[in-house]
């Protein structure tokens, strides 16, 4: 058998993977809007410009599409919000950009995904319900881990254990990110200002070029 060039395999694999992500953005869009239970897999097909054929070609079943998108999303958010976060050394500083970036991120439809799926999949056990488990648990332990930094250090006042800060600190990122969806660019000011009375901050100090604006 001849060896396909190196060349080929290579747009293979391009192709492939431009099939898999545009066919994972079409299915978080489904699912955010329908739900797990409500969409076809055809429509998601459809929507991303693919045939089914294509789509079952990647993932067997419905399950193992939501269980790539769970993944993905997480991937794209790391990406995007969590890696800047990371690169700042002060744990407060971390926080409040992952705030805004958190916000910023929410401006896709996409990213509704999670929470779609979180409520859907709630009380029950299965597979796609404890992969949006563990994304949480890993969010809420890297914030707790900052949040008991900065207390430490006397950055925020103390109070509540920093697990339980952690979760009303995503808790307050998810309400807040869903009910301004579209409110651009007041949805990241007002996150910060309520992550900033979350974690016992003063209110930011506007600059004279903000107050002029």
């Amino acid at each position: 058998m001849t060896a396909r060039p190196e060349g080929v395999r290579e747009k293979q694999a391009d192709r492939r993977a431009r099939t898999r992500s545009a066919l994972l953005e079409s299915a978080a869009r489904g699912f955010s809007m329908y739900g797990y239970g409500n969409v076809a897999l055809e429509r998601v097909a459809a929507d991303a410009g693919y045939t089914r054929g294509a789509l079952y070609h990647l993932f067997a079943n419905k399950e193992e599409l939501a269980l790539a998108v769970v993944e993905w999303v997480e991937e794209t958010w790391n990406a995007e919000v969590g890696g800047p976060a990371a690169e700042e050394a002060d744990p407060v500083d971390a926080l409040l950009v992952m705030a805004r970036g958190h916000a910023v991120y929410c401006r896709r439809d996409v990213a509704r995904v999670m929470r779609a799926l979180s409520v859907e999949f709630s009380g029950q056990d299965h597979a796609v319900g404890r992969a949006l488990s563990g994304v949480i648990d890993r969010l809420a332990t890297g914030c707790a881990d900052r949040i008991a930094a900065a207390q430490e250090s006397g950055a925020i006042p103390p109070g509540p254990p920093p697990r339980e800060v952690a979760l009303a600190y995503i808790g307050t990122l998810e309400g807040l990110v869903s009910s301004l969806a579209g409110h651009v660019p007041h949805d990241v000011e007002l996150v910060e200002r309520a992550v900033r009375g979350l974690l016992g901050l003063p209110p930011k100090a506007c600059t004279v070029t903000e107050v002029q604006e």
